[in-house]
Formats: C-alpha cells, sequence, structure tokens
C-alpha cells in the first residue's frame, strides 16, 4: 500500500477506535448485529420482511431512521431483491457511529471521574 492509502487507514482505524474499545460499545454492537441477523433471517429465510426491518432502525436510532427509505429505491424492480442487503448497509453504518459516539461518552466519563 502507498503512505496516503496507510494513513487513510490509520485516520479510519483511530475515528473506529471508541467504537470497540470499551464495554458498553461493544454490547451495544452486539445488541445491532442481532438486531441485524434476525431482520436478514426474516428476510431472506422465512420470507417475511412486514416488521422485522423495524429491529434494526431502531436499535441504531437515531442515524437508523434514515436508512427506512432506502429499500424503496428498488421496490419493483429486478433489484428487489437487494432491499434488505441496503437497510443492512445503512443500519450497519448508522450503528457504526452510534457505537463511536458512546465509545467517545464513555471516555469522557472515565477521564472526568478520574481529575475529579
Amino acid at each position: 500500500m502507498s503512505r496516503s492509502a496507510d494513513a487513510r487507514v490509520n485516520r479510519l482505524a483511530a475515528l473506529l477506535r471508541p467504537a470497540f474499545d470499551n464495554l458498553l460499545s461493544r454490547a451495544y454492537l452486539g445488541l445491532v448485529v442481532v438486531a441485524i441477523a434476525v431482520f436478514l433471517h426474516a428476510a431472506y429465510v422465512a420470507r417475511d420482511t412486514s416488521f422485522a426491518g423495524m429491529w434494526p432502525v431502531l436499535a441504531t436510532a437515531p442515524f437508523g431512521v434514515l436508512a427506512l427509505p432506502l429499500p424503496a429505491l428498488v421496490w419493483d424492480s429486478p433489484l428487489e431483491w437487494c432491499g434488505p442487503l441496503l437497510l443492512t448497509a445503512a443500519t450497519t453504518a448508522a450503528g457504526l457511529a452510534n457505537a463511536v459516539m458512546i465509545g467517545r461518552f464513555a471516555r469522557t466519563l472515565r477521564r472526568r471521574t478520574r481529575h475529579g
């Protein structure tokens, strides 16, 4: 890899580090994974997505709400099968963003309790 690519990877790793460096963020990401797994099972195995898409959206709110219109982009088209994948990708990104914020909040609280 080139130096600029290495620098970008390092910046991305530094940006996402708070999502994985504390128990609270990791537990939240576990909840998001379970919600997405339930949704994907309902979409592709049970073939019943009636309200299953709400679980990952609610688990990743407030950013997850922005994912709601994405599956409508492919309704009534040959690409309708990728609607659940669009929702999954968007809620995954929203979950990561929320986990980063939770991690930063936890880090701030730790600093404040140490310094009094």
